[in-house]
């Protein structure tokens, strides 16, 4: 006879063998997340390269990389511009990506609120 901790451990494994159904709603979900992943992963990717390069820019100008005081506050403020913007081209990429979607996350909406 098996225990309980057992029992539930077999079911958990089992559980993820079982073909899912997708319901209605965790289609919304997905496209949602769809919509607004591209702009996340630039936002990422975009601020990390900012601040790596503000990042060689201040080692520039405190000439612990050579003796580059001039070159080291022009990436510096290269960096710092990068970062800046940052957040404003998300916002973009995210309107565009709503606009995009809007149709579809609007009619999937719709049909499960029975509108």
């Amino acid at each position: 006879m098996l225990q309980e901790n057992q029992r539930k451990e077999i079911e958990a494994l089992r559980a993820g063998y079982e073909k899912k159904e997708v319901s209605a709603l965790d289609e919304l979900k997905r496209t949602d997340r769809r919509a607004k992943r591209p702009a996340k992963i630039f936002a990422y990717v975009f601020g990390i390269a900012g601040a790596l390069v503000l990042g060689v820019g201040m080692c520039l100008a405190m000439e612990i990389i050579g003796n580059l005081f001039v070159l080291g506050i022009v990436v510096g403020v290269v960096g710092i511009a990068m970062v800046s913007v940052n957040y404003f081209l998300y916002q973009a990429i995210l309107k565009a990506r709503k606009k995009k979607y809007a149709d579809r996350i609007l009619k999937m909406s719709a049909g499960l609120l029975n509108e």
